[in-house]
């Protein structure tokens, strides 16, 4: 099959899931044109991103004139759907929190895009993330592109669901993606149950080239790592609070926090606060490979979250045969079971956080690689990319591609 891929930023750190499945369909013999909105720009330091980046078709890349150029050939081979799909455009800006010539631009980039699906014979489209990506494949499909399709991931897209039009792009979509059981859930909240047949649920893979050379103990270091984006869904605030409990209490621990964000001054004003500079790291951005680096080097992940998907570094930990400390939210539970892959507690509470934390530093490394097996054992049963990305192909095939 010949797919297409939209995704609004590609290839970046935090996406290495789309990387492994686009490769993944192309191991099983797809063709997989690469398009990308922005991203031309982005610093990356892994080489199998670098490459990515040369695969790429960036939509805004070269500027104003040749969007214009596919506007106005849209113009004149396809006015009545042209005119049909701004109408579109114009309705939903109504109900966004984006500002109408934002939803005119989507509609010129797909100008864009359905001229090089149509060149390229792309069977099928595939977005990712349900909001400006899907909106722009929403529009190519209505522009007499091929059928389309989109992964939606959370949370953000089910809390602004009405604002990015979330109902009418599952109605309007061939079929739609949830990573989860729970994210399934969500998107069937958002459509009427005639509707829900179209959902399924492909999980984000792990390859073996990820995990394979991964010692099979941890190492003997009193070391917990957080990794992600520093803003208020992923919890670190409350992590330090719970971090200088156990440092009242006399328990040496190390905390790395592997991301930078928004929060990020806000974070570092409250280690100072309870004066933990020398017990907790902050990396800043930092590449694929130097996050493996980062988990191997550490006892457990850590991921106090308040609002989730289901976080690919819980995959890649437990792949790594690093056991958990995360919530019992969305999608969480359906891979990590307490006791059996680390711990879960109640989003919000810092007691209960600070006693899972103690609990794994304190656990023998016996324990811990017990943990870290079972870990590995249950996250390749559920997330193989290979797996994952067959069943994507059958749902693509199965819409006459």
């Amino acid at each position: 099959m010949r797919i297409a891929y939209l995704i609004n930023r590609y290839p970046t750190v935090s996406h290495t899931f789309i990387r492994r499945e686009i490769l993944a369909l192309e191991r099983q013999g797809h063709q997989v044109l690469r398009i990308s909105i922005r991203g031309w720009t982005e610093t990356i330091q892994a080489p199998e991103d670098i490459l990515e980046q040369t695969r790429t078709r960036y939509i805004l890349q070269d500027g104003t004139l040749p969007l214009l150029f596919a506007l106005f050939r849209i113009m004149v081979t396809r006015p009545l759907q042209l005119i049909r799909c701004l109408k579109t455009s114009l309705r939903l800006s109504q109900r966004s929190d984006r500002a109408c010539i934002l939803h005119l631009i989507y509609l010129v980039e797909a100008c864009q895009v359905v001229l090089w699906l149509q060149a390229e014979n792309i069977e099928h489209l595939h977005a990712h993330f349900g909001t400006n990506s899907a909106e722009v494949a929403m529009l190519a499909h209505e522009l007499g592109g091929p059928k389309w399709s989109f992964t939606a991931h959370g949370p953000e897209e089910f809390d602004k669901a009405e604002s990015i039009a979330l109902p009418e792009k599952i109605r309007r979509a061939s079929f739609v993606v949830g990573v989860s059981s729970f994210g399934r859930s969500q998107l069937y909240r958002y459509v009427m149950h005639q509707e829900w047949q179209k959902v399924k649920v492909i999980r984000c893979g792990i390859e073996p080239a990820f995990y394979e050379g991964a010692p099979d103990r941890p190492g003997a270091a009193r070391r917990l790592i957080c990794v992600g984006r520093l803003c208020e869904q992923k919890g670190q605030l409350l992590l330090i609070s719970a971090a200088h409990r156990l440092s009242e209490r006399g328990i040496f621990f190390e905390l790395v926090l592997a991301g930078d964000g928004e929060m990020r001054g806000e974070i570092e004003d409250q280690i100072s606060r309870y004066k933990l500079q020398d017990r907790i790291r902050i990396t800043g951005w930092i590449s694929s490979e130097q996050v493996r680096k980062e988990l191997l080097a550490a006892r457990a992940l850590v991921l106090p979250s308040f609002a989730e998907g289901l976080p690919v570094v819980i995959m890649e930990a437990m792949a790594l045969r690093r056991p958990v400390i995360s919530t019992l939210i969305a999608g969480i539970p359906e891979l990590v079971e307490p006791g059996r892959h680390g711990w879960l507690v109640p989003a919000g509470d810092v007691e209960l956080l600070a006693g899972a934390m103690q609990d794994c530093l304190d656990a023998s490394p016996e324990r811990i690689g017990q943990l870290g097996r079972a870990s590995q054992l249950r996250v390749l049963e559920r997330h193989d990319a290979d797996i994952e990305a067959s069943k994507l192909a059958s749902f693509f095939r199965s819409q006459g591609c």
